[in-house]
């Protein structure tokens, strides 16, 4: 149960940002003894993997601040997300993984499964980010690009670290921001309402 509630946090925040989880992972690994990669994510901790990732972090999070340039980032991000929950849940919850040399195994000992909870998880996530940002773009006319990238950024950071420190709490946000997003859309939907009724 422990294993899906840090993989949970870990795909849902690589919805939102793709690099952050994976960064966490890989410093984790490295710098804390208590966190320990299976061997067969330990190439997050590698130097050349921590670079590359800091390296494409730095990149999500300039784009993600400008408009239109957010839109375009979120468009190609649809399919770099929902690959980092795969991998992000497959190491936070520790599965066992092998390599793919015979497909058909992969798919029998089930293997892929925390893989494939990831991917939907950060999709979802993705989905709902990337339909929300250009609604926000239009209303101010880009004024909250840099606002609410960097609102995304730190619970991006703050899922991360709590997925693997305290991830009933962890999911305890994820449920807090699903209710609050679920009351913005009904609030915005009665508001609208409101003014095609007047």
């Amino acid at each position: 149960m422990i294993e899906f509630l840090v993989g949970s946090g870990l795909a849902t925040a690589a919805g939102l940002n793709a690099w952050m989880p994976l960064l966490v992972l890989g410093l984790a690994d490295r710098f804390v003894p208590a966190i320990e990669l299976p061997a067969a994510w330990a190439w997050l901790s590698s130097d050349i993997a921590l670079w590359i990732i800091g390296a494409l972090l730095v990149i999500e999070i300039v784009a993600d601040k400008v408009p239109v340039v957010d839109t375009v980032n979120d468009a190609i991000q649809t399919v770099i997300r929902p690959a980092s929950g795969g991998i992000a849940f497959g190491a936070g919850a520790g599965a066992e993984t092998m390599r793919v040399e015979d497909p058909a195994a992969l798919f029998a000992d089930g293997s892929w499964i925390p893989v494939a909870v990831g991917v939907g998880i950060a999709l979802a996530v993705h989905i709902a980010k990337a339909s929300i940002r250009p609604a926000a773009n239009a209303v101010t006319a880009g004024m909250a690009a840099p606002v609410v990238s960097t609102v995304e950024d730190a619970a991006s950071l703050t899922l991360s670290v709590l997925a693997l420190v305290l991830p009933i709490l962890a999911v305890l946000l994820i449920v807090a921001g699903i209710v609050a997003v679920v009351m913005l859309l009904r609030r915005r939907r009665r508001a609208r309402a409101a003014r095609e009724g007047v």
